[in-house]
């Protein structure tokens, strides 16, 4: 099971730092532990806590077999981001999101399909064949299409849960989940509604020490979640295998007997089948002192 960073950590990271309390959202009140200098100090007791319900959900999401898509376009985030979703095998979007990247999905594929098919022509050599100024046009489309679309470009169906750094900037993507009903875990700053993700993480959503605190922690979570799968399932590989090679290990044994009590059933019939030869010798012996 996955741990939650100590309040050490966190408080090594800058995560208790929120925003300028005019900039506050009052349903962010309960995760305030006190304000300096005008500024709220996030209560990093709870923090913890709401960090570790997030965890113990994204491990169960990975065991389950579930993708994590990581959502974190901010400038302090995006090279965060891209490493620890890598890292963890789970797509990303860290540039900018596309509006439908989840509502109209089967279009974004087929953007997808033409990113590919562009470096496809690449590879077999058709891009030699034309001109220079179609080869720079096709360069370039791929160019955006790789910045926009490549981090998902192996999400080949939408994914179990968005793991979002910031509900204010990332609102298109958080909106699009809501309304197809994906859970969305997010890191929550003083500014933030706390109520619009499932699950949330109060911290300081604008340092680069948090973020990369908390996403490879969400990614060492994913990461613990697909091994505990992959062992369940050697585990009724194994258990499949075993009961297979029990069965065939019983079956010559009934084979066997069955053999040899058709055996003994056939010598029966067998010797029922014979003629009973009936003693001669003495008859004939008998009518000779006769005759004499």
């Amino acid at each position: 099971m996955p741990k939650a960073a100590s309040i050490e950590e966190l408080l090594k990271s800058g995560a208790h730092f929120g925003h300028l309390t005019r900039r506050w959202n009052p349903k962010m009140k309960d995760f305030i532990f006190m304000q300096r200098n005008n500024i709220h100090i996030i209560d990093l007791k709870k923090t913890q806590h709401y960090l570790q319900d997030a965890l113990d959900e994204i491990q169960k999401l990975s065991r389950a077999g579930k993708t994590i898509l990581f959502v974190g376009t901010k400038k302090q985030s995006t090279e965060i981001i891209k490493t620890e979703a890598i890292r963890a095998g789970m797509p990303f979007v860290t540039h900018r999101w596309l509006g439908g990247m989840l509502t109209n999905f089967s279009t974004v594929r087929k953007s997808i399909s033409r990113m590919e098919e562009i470096e496809r022509m690449k590879t077999d050599g058709t891009m030699e064949e034309l001109t220079k100024k179609e080869g720079l046009m096709l360069a370039r489309e791929q160019e955006k299409l790789e910045n926009t679309l490549g981090g998902i470009a192996n999400m080949g169906r939408l994914p179990g849960a968005i793991f979002v750094v910031d509900i204010l900037k990332e609102h298109l993507a958080v909106n699009e989940a809501i309304k197809l009903h994906i859970p969305v875990i997010a890191m929550v700053d003083t500014n933030s509604d706390p109520d619009v993700p499932d699950f949330i993480i109060p911290c300081n959503d604008d340092s680069a020490r948090t973020i990369q605190l908390v996403s490879s922690q969400i990614a060492d979570a994913i990461i613990e979640g697909a091994a505990e799968r992959e062992a369940h399932q050697e585990d009724e590989v194994m258990e499949s295998a075993a009961s297979e090679a029990k069965e065939d290990n019983e079956a010559p044994e009934v084979k066997t007997k069955l053999r040899s009590r058709k055996k003994k059933s056939g010598d029966a019939k067998k010797k029922a089948d014979e003629p009973t030869v009936e003693p001669v010798e003495a008859d004939a012996k008998e009518s000779t002192d006769e005759e004499e």
